[in-house]
């Protein structure tokens, strides 16, 4: 998985984070129901935003959730999830924006991709993705040669920019493309007038993604002498900040004038959890409060606050065998759900965190439960227009 929305299930609560595991299964599955097993590696977590806010908007219909058969990444359980045309222009933006990172790869030289044959393969998946998300872009009535002009855009762009290029002109076609994506879900939920608000919204959420991406690659891009958008234009860190700042707020602004049928998830992601975004990657947050059911902040660690006592081992019954708890554990290796994600015991099926899971949750884990449009979310210092 990538993307720099990545939520904390601490603050999402239990019933943001199934609508969010929903959307994120729903992406999946429609990735491989359209394009084969192979296309479901682009799942990413900004990609699913889209599916959020077709959701957000639309008005409630049957037909909107489907149950999904097992899968490891779910401890081999069935799971409600999303369906329908915001999942599949989600898979569609998710193909094709994928295919341009490969290319902007390949382009770079970077890793195995500067070796003739493998560029030669990757080259021919990023086509394949292209017309995959080309299809799947017009049976919902979205037209992807908008996102395939501005990845073709940009390496022009950058080839042309040097020291004191505005750092802006190199974050616009990534601009344009989110744009229009995010518009483009107004028009699938029936509701016309919230594309120009959503389409300002895309546009600065595809500024942010385009300089997180820079400051999170500036060291090492400096290291391997890559080309990196922030080096290049001479463009400081600070200045970097001020810009994803400005971003952030202008987000909330857009969003405030958006019409939602149930619009806190989306809230909680685009208003809340882009600030965290922002945050890690300029390296001024750290996590205090693990995922997992130990740590400082913890309920019922010392010091933390007092929490429920730890439920009862699940009954016999509810425990694999050891065949079966072995084949589950291997699918879970295999999707890195063991060492990056939050997954249930092969075995006793105890909820655990992955080895090396990159915790997020910052020190307000212990949410105010002020905020009716957030479900609990942390508002401390919070501008964007709840009643915190």
């Amino acid at each position: 998985m990538f993307g720099m929305v990545r939520p904390c299930r601490h603050r999402l609560g239990e019933g943001l984070r199934t609508q969010w595991m929903a959307h994120l299964c729903g992406l999946c599955l429609a990735l491989r129901a359209d394009h084969g097993q192979l296309a479901r590696v682009v799942t990413n977590y900004d990609g699913l935003l889209v599916s959020v806010l077709t959701e957000a908007q639309a008005e409630r219909a049957e037909g909107g959730r489907r149950t999904a058969g097992p899968c490891p990444l779910r401890g081999m359980r069935t799971a409600s999830v999303a369906r329908g045309e915001g999942a599949r222009l989600a898979a569609a933006v998710s193909l094709v924006l994928a295919s341009a990172k490969v290319r902007d790869h390949m382009a770079d030289g970077d890793g195995l991709l500067a070796r003739g044959p493998v560029a030669f393969a990757a080259r021919r998946v990023a086509t394949n993705w292209d017309r995959a998300g080309a299809r799947a872009g017009s049976d919902v009535g979205f037209d992807t040669a908008v996102l395939v002009d501005a990845v073709d855009r940009q390496t022009g762009i950058e080839a042309l920019a040097g020291p004191g290029t505005p750092i802006l002109t190199i974050t616009e076609p990534t601009e344009t493309a989110t744009a229009a994506a995010f518009a483009h879900t107004a028009v699938l939920a029936g509701r016309p007038r919230n594309a120009e608000p959503l389409a300002e919204a895309g546009r600065l959420f595809g500024r942010l993604a385009h300089l997180l991406d820079a400051v999170e690659d500036r060291e090492a891009d400096a290291a391997s002498g890559a080309w990196n958008p922030l080096t290049a234009t001479g463009t400081s860190t600070a200045e970097a900040r001020r810009l994803a700042d400005d971003a952030l707020h202008g987000i909330r602004l857009a969003l405030r004038e958006v019409e939602f049928t149930d619009g806190r998830l989306a809230h909680v992601l685009l208003a809340h959890e882009l600030r965290t975004s922002v945050d890690r990657a300029f390296g001024t947050t750290t996590c205090s409060h693990p995922l997992g059911a130990s740590g400082p902040y913890a309920p019922g660690a010392p010091g933390g606050p007092a929490g429920p006592p730890p439920p009862p081992e699940p009954p016999r019954r509810d425990r694999r065998g050891l065949i079966a708890g072995c084949a589950v554990w291997t699918g879970l290796a295999c999707t890195c759900q063991l060492c990056c994600g939050t997954y249930e015991d092969p075995w006793s099926r105890e909820r655990k965190d992955g080895f090396c899971r990159d915790n997020d949750c910052s020190d307000c884990c212990d949410c105010c439960d002020c905020c009716s449009n957030c479900d609990g979310c942390c508002c401390d210092g919070c501008d964007c227009g709840c009643d915190c």
